[in-house]
């Protein structure tokens, strides 16, 4: 899998668009996380998507009310809001 991902766009005449879309290197942060909710939606389908990161926002939202679990429960709300949107679109 990855070295299809390292080895996309290098052939001759072969562009990869994405590689070349202006603005796409501001985009390269989050790109891994993208990839991993895709992986988790191809490997569990939609509907299990869509709970499971419904349970990932709710549990990150009530591990946030502290102060001492914010760092963990903010990015754990976030994978699980964005979970729920890539199971969604």
């Amino acid at each position: 899998m990855f070295s299809a991902m390292l080895h996309r766009g290098h052939g001759h005449g072969h562009h990869d668009h994405h590689r070349h879309h202006r603005g796409s290197w501001l985009l390269w942060p989050f790109m891994p996380i993208w990839w991993l909710l895709t992986t988790i939606l191809s490997l569990t389908g939609r509907l299990i998507g869509l709970i499971i990161g419904l349970v990932l926002l709710i549990v990150g939202l009530i591990i946030s009310l502290t102060i001492v679990g914010a760092p963990i429960g903010l990015p754990l709300a976030l994978v699980g809001f964005l979970l729920i949107i890539r199971a969604v679109f």
